[in-house]
């Protein structure tokens, strides 16, 4: 009887055991199962991610191609065609006394200011411009059109030891720079604007731009999608995301904004 109660206690042992066993063995698969559904998942948004920013740079990079084109065209077509009118004026002999002798002055100035408008166009949409004479002065040279309209004061500095960018990445952050000028004339009413550049002992660039105009939520702006709002601002924080830079953007309603964009140097 005691060897019989013993082989019921053995075998409910490792009846015991076997069932251990096979729940660890079955919370193993699950736990490999999960694993491994988690890092597939990670894999597709990575890859997800990959591709919207693939299709992203590759949608700036044809609106690039398409304002260098448009460039092109204004400097070798417009721009040469109002160069002869100008010319073909100058050239009527018509004198001093002439009836038409003021309205013939007053067109040339006016196509002296079409010429140097398109002139102004054409230097700000082309790229390689950029590239050729540097961010920096790509800025102050949009920034000096601006102080002379007289629609604000402008300042700008340019502090640390200047150190060329990526040309490519010098387009993206100037860009990025004529979409905050663009909001501040079209929205921020601001009668002073302040632009920063400077570029810090650690090799970074940091562009800053404030105004003094009616601010916005910036956070709201961001994020709606029911009309064209926001689109420019949502067009800077891709700009940035990109070329691996960080913006910030500090608004709010009545105390102007304030943009800045940190490149962190190359290695």
């Amino acid at each position: 009887m005691p060897d019989q109660n013993q082989q019921v206690y053995a075998a409910i042992l490792i009846g015991t055991v076997l069932a251990l066993m096979l729940v660890g063995f079955i919370v193993i698969i699950l736990f490999l199962y999960q694993r491994r559904q988690h890092r597939q998942e990670r894999e597709l948004i990575e890859i997800r991610v990959q591709y919207e920013q693939e299709l992203l740079k590759s949608q700036l990079e044809m609106q690039e191609s398409t304002l260098k084109t448009v460039a092109q065209e204004l400097h070798d077509n417009i721009g040469q065609v109002l160069s002869v009118i100008k010319l073909s004026l100058s050239l009527l002999p018509i004198g001093k006394t002439d009836p038409v002798y003021e309205g013939i002055l007053n067109c040339r100035d006016m196509l002296n200011k079409v010429i140097f408008d398109v002139s102004h166009i054409t230097k700000s949409m082309h790229s390689d411009r950029i590239s050729d004479i540097g961010i920096d002065e790509s800025i102050r040279f949009e920034l000096d059109t601006l102080r002379k309209s007289k629609i604000a004061t402008v300042e700008f500095n340019v502090t640390g030891s200047p150190h060329p960018l990526n040309p490519q990445k010098a387009i993206f952050i100037f860009r990025m720079f004529q979409e905050m000028i663009n909001n501040i004339l079209k929205h921020a009413k601001a009668t002073q604007i302040n632009v920063l550049v400077n570029y810090t002992s650690d090799n970074k660039f940091v562009l800053t731009v404030t105004d003094n105009g009616i601010g916005f939520n910036a956070e709201k702006k961001q994020t709606q999608t029911t009309s064209s709002s926001g689109i420019g601002l949502r067009n800077m924080v891709n700009r940035a995301k990109l070329i691996g830079a960080l913006i910030s953007i500090q608004s709010g309603n009545g105390n102007g904004t304030a943009i800045t964009v940190e490149l962190p140097g190359e290695s």
